[in-house]
């Protein structure tokens, strides 16, 4: 929204959140995202459509409108608009009602393999953009969905589809706005750090069997990294509940967990976060790796725009980025070794290296340019 704000572009945040049967935790939950955009300058660009009775079928007749109000959303989208869609939450036929339909992949091993299986709302869009920057590379693994997808005049309340066809993928980089993630000094400490699910209960098939996701399997070969680096500090902003024994597991490995919750909790706080730290250190998705998808997260280019070099595993994403990048991709404990205590020994440089890799492929502005043809 803000990389949209700084094209000048008239951009509101549509979001969809169906109804529960506790009307006042909803509530809460309105009250809180006016709030966060409100944080942001955003309180007259939003439209957040309630659904007081959850339904995969979306009527505008049936939703509530906070923000804007319906007649004005009804209006935007009588004249010339485009939905940039990075959650897949709004289905027809409300869906149907955009002129230019963009699907934005975040997460391509997991909605590739998915779109094989069932309808992620590939069928009803005209543009599929992904961060798996490999996509078309000769290793990449990433299963190939083949759909009946609406036609470009396909914009009224039924859907007009053509033969089955592969999806056309272009791909653009995560996105990060280079004002809101300005460059930060070096800060006093040593530590490495990410933020994350600890648990996750996504499912791909790979060769007849649905390997673990988790980050708590992707961390296991790089947990003695604290006994190999003393001198650094490593931590985990992780979804690790107080009573479990995997707190106790990794403090006695060496590393501090903190609460995502806690220092997270907002795009202000979550920036203040990554700051603290000098470097990120990561583990990926074991699929994206084998996949060799190139995929990069949006995390990654937050640290980098702060200044903070990251050293994550290879999904054949170096490829796309510059020569120095601040990105230092390992493939063992002992190269991620060898990366934190280049990170110690030489963080000038690694830090410039990556805010200036953020500017020239991560920025907001020049990735909604490309998408948006603008």
């Amino acid at each position: 929204m803000l990389g949209l704000r700084r094209l000048k572009l008239d951009a509101i945040w549509l979001e969809l959140l169906p109804g529960t049967d506790n009307v006042l935790a909803d509530q809460s939950k309105i009250r809180n995202f006016q709030r966060q955009l409100q944080a942001h300058g955003l309180a007259g660009r939003y439209c957040l459509l309630y659904q007081q009775q959850a339904s995969d079928v979306h009527e505008l007749d049936s939703e509530h409108c906070v923000g804007i109000s319906k007649r004005e959303l009804i209006e935007r989208l009588g004249g010339s608009n485009v939905l940039l869609n990075l959650a897949y939450s709004i289905h027809p036929p409300l869906l149907l009602k955009f002129e230019r339909r963009i699907f934005c992949d975040l997460d391509p091993s997991e909605i590739f393999y998915w779109m094989t299986k069932m309808e992620l709302g590939q069928s009803y869009h005209h543009e599929f953009w992904t961060i798996g920057l490999n996509v078309h590379g000769d290793d990449c693994q990433l299963p190939k969905p083949v759909v009946a997808a609406v036609s470009a005049a396909g914009s009224s309340s039924q859907a007009t589809r053509l033969p089955l066809q592969d999806l056309n993928w272009k791909t653009f980089y995560p996105l990060v706005d280079m004002e809101f993630f300005a460059s930060q000094p070096r800060p006093r400490s040593r530590k490495f750090t990410t933020v994350g699910q600890w648990y996750w209960g996504g499912a791909v098939e790979v060769a007849g069997e649905f390997p673990d996701l988790s980050k708590r399997f992707a961390f296991e070969p790089y947990l003695n990294l604290p006994a190999r680096v003393p001198e650094a500090r490593f931590e985990l902003a992780m979804n690790i509940a107080a009573e479990d024994p995997e707190r106790e597991r990794l403090r006695h490995l060496g590393w501090k967990i903190v609460d995502p919750h806690r220092v997270a909790c907002t795009a202000r706080a979550y920036r203040r976060y990554l700051a603290s730290a000098l470097a990120e250190f990561t583990a990926i998705k074991g699929v994206d790796v084998a996949w060799r998808t190139g995929w990069v997260s949006d995390r990654a280019a937050a640290f980098l725009a702060l200044g903070r070099p990251v050293i994550t595993e290879d999904t054949s994403a170096q490829r796309y980025l510059p020569a120095k990048n601040g990105f230092r991709f390992v493939r063992s404990a002992a190269e991620a070794e060898s990366a934190v205590r280049e990170m110690l020994r030489d963080w000038s440089r690694l830090s410039k290296q990556a805010r200036q890799c953020a500017i020239e492929v991560f920025d907001s502005v020049k990735n909604l340019r490309r998408i948006l043809d603008f």
